[in-house]
């Protein structure tokens, strides 16, 4: 090889440091988008991988620019002996020099040619899927479908979400075209056609927009492809005939396409007389669409109970003026000898049921070491299921979690202990401190904190009984979004960091109060951290006596 060109290796420097990086960060594939204590470590590998970028890009220019040099060399040698050709070779310096450009010269340049200098960069990128933590095509999926959620939950024009503008605040740079394209085409798959029609239309909208020389990786015929059988899945056969049309004159030879436009002028013929949509009933006649397909998930609450749980995250559903006026603020101790020292600051979010925030509950030095501790120990959050009483994922709740036992850390402890002091309930039966960070749109859908009298196997094993109560902590503030809301009863609790919400599950006969179905709504900006403890009924006796009279405003302090 030539004696000018570099040897083709990163800088030293830059290997070190890709190194310290890499150790780092820990190895695995787990499910990224259900935490955003996990998405900060994608920051991290992409780090690694534009530095790994930068250096490939480096030793191609410095190939190429060798070359130019060369090729300036070459011509203007070539200029000069193309002047008087007869004169320059029968120089014999002249003659030499051609001789050994077209033999030696040119067969390294060749050679420089044929070698791929990049090849140790792309390499790097194999080996660092072993070891950096890289996001999955259900990350991908699970990304798309939490934009779908705080888009329909907090009502967002698809434009300025494409915009970056979340609730008329610009957050980010624009989504291109084809990130738009691929939100449609996760829609699609996920059987959403609803949210597939707007993202594909604002692919098209945008792609139009760009300009011309740009590369895609999808074309005009395959939005409408996508548009055509996500809008006759919506009912309107019309529109889909159109864009079919409109493919077919893009793609002529379109097969699929060509048999939906026969079917699509079936049923315009059929509902000019009947009035009546066909289509959905496993017929081979029904349009055809290769597109891949998910199984779709049902629903898990009516259309009512919905539309409340969107308006109380939008902060556009509030307690009457009745209800609000009747709340106070004021400080308890609970006859509690910790708190007469330094009473604790109560607002009451609701008499009935009776629903309180207590106020500096956690200090940040000990929500930093409950962090810190709950990190590596992190899982996708679990429901139990109500028939088997399993514990299972569920698309209902985006969140990853942890458990710290009481005795682990002085901190824990202390929390444990002022929780007893707040509520006036005994935590020996509490289950372990549950610490939960919500991922991208990261949510859990209205539940009850009991278990239901269906609910046979719930906490089996544990034979503390039922969750009389909970103590859920605030850890973080959250900028937007992410509210815990009680459908019943129209309440919503704001994350601030270091306050506690506090409330009973149970009345005092035992049965479940249905009025604390609750929901923690999507994390629209910023991270929502929070920690809580699950009380139960063993060991309350005396500190909660079972009363069938009604228990209407009553609370331990």
């Amino acid at each position: 090889m030539l004696q000018q060109r570099r040897q083709i290796t990163l800088p030293r420097l830059l290997v070190l440091g890709l190194y310290f990086v890499i150790c780092s960060i820990r190895s695995g594939n787990s499910e990224v988008y259900t935490a955003l204590a996990e998405m900060e470590e994608l920051l991290e590998t992409e780090t690694v991988l534009i530095s790994n970028l930068e250096g490939f890009i480096k030793v191609q220019q410095e190939k190429l620019d060798y070359l130019k040099t060369k090729m300036l060399e070459y011509q203007r040698e070539h200029a000069e002996a193309a002047m008087d050709v007869t004169t320059y070779v029968s120089n014999p310096i002249n003659a030499y020099l051609l001789t050994k450009r077209l033999t030696t010269d040119w067969k390294q340049v060749e050679n420089l040619m044929a070698h791929d200098v990049g090849a140790e960069f792309l390499g790097n990128i194999s080996n660092f899927r072993s070891i950096l933590k890289f996001p999955s095509d259900e990350d991908l999926n699970g990304a798309a479908v939490a934009l779908m959620r705080l888009q329909d939950t907090y009502n967002l024009d698809t434009s300025s979400l494409a915009r970056g503008e979340l609730n008329g605040i610009q957050y980010s740079t624009e989504m291109s075209s084809d990130d738009c394209f691929e939100l449609g085409r996760q829609s699609y798959v996920n059987h959403d056609y609803y949210h597939t029609v707007l993202w594909m239309n604002e692919a098209m909208t945008r792609m139009l927009d760009e300009p011309r020389n740009r590369s895609l990786a999808f074309s005009k015929a395959d939005i409408l492809e996508y548009l055509a059988f996500s809008t006759y899945k919506q009912g309107d056969v019309e529109s889909a005939l159109s864009m079919t049309n409109e493919l077919l004159q893009l793609l002529p030879s379109h097969e699929r396409a060509s048999g939906n436009k026969v079917y699509y002028e079936k049923e315009l013929k059929e509902l000019s007389v009947k009035k009546k949509v066909k289509g959905d009933d496993g017929t081979d006649e029904t349009p055809k669409s290769d597109l891949p397909i998910s199984k779709a998930e049902p629903s898990v609450y009516d259309y009512t109970e919905r539309k409340a749980y969107e308006l109380l995250c939008q902060g556009k559903l509030k307690p009457t003026a009745e209800q609000l006026r009747n709340l106070r603020c004021r400080y308890v101790d609970n006859n509690n000898p910790y708190l007469r020292i330094g009473p604790m600051k109560l607002e009451e979010a609701s008499k009935d049921p009776y629903i309180v925030v207590f106020h500096d509950a956690m200090f940040d030095s000990e929500i930093e070491i409950i962090k810190k501790m709950a990190r590596p120990r992190f899982r996708r959050a679990t429901v139990q299921n109500a028939i088997t009483g399993e514990l299972e994922t569920a698309n209902y709740r985006i969140s990853k979690s942890a458990w710290l036992k009481t005795e682990e850390h002085p901190i824990i402890q202390n929390i444990v202990l002022r929780s007893e002091a707040m509520t006036g309930l005994d935590m020996v039966s509490a289950e372990e401190l549950q610490v939960v960070n919500y991922g991208i749109g990261g949510h859990y859908e209205p539940h009850f904190d009991f278990a239901r009298r269906e609910e046979v196997r719930a906490f089996q094993g544990l034979n503390t009984g039922n969750r009389i109560a909970t103590v859920l902590f605030y850890m973080s503030d959250v900028e937007q979004g992410g509210a815990t809301v009680f459908t019943a009863i129209n309440v919503s609790v704001w994350p601030k960091k270091g306050t506690a919400a506090f409330w009973y599950n149970l009345h005092r006969s035992g049965e479940g109060d249905y009025r604390t179905r609750h929901a923690a709504c999507p994390v629209l900006t910023g991270s929502k951290w929070v920690s809580n403890k699950w009380i139960h009924e063993s060991r309350q006796e005396f500190r909660r006596p079972c009363d069938l009279e009604p228990d209407n405003a009553e609370f331990a302090v």
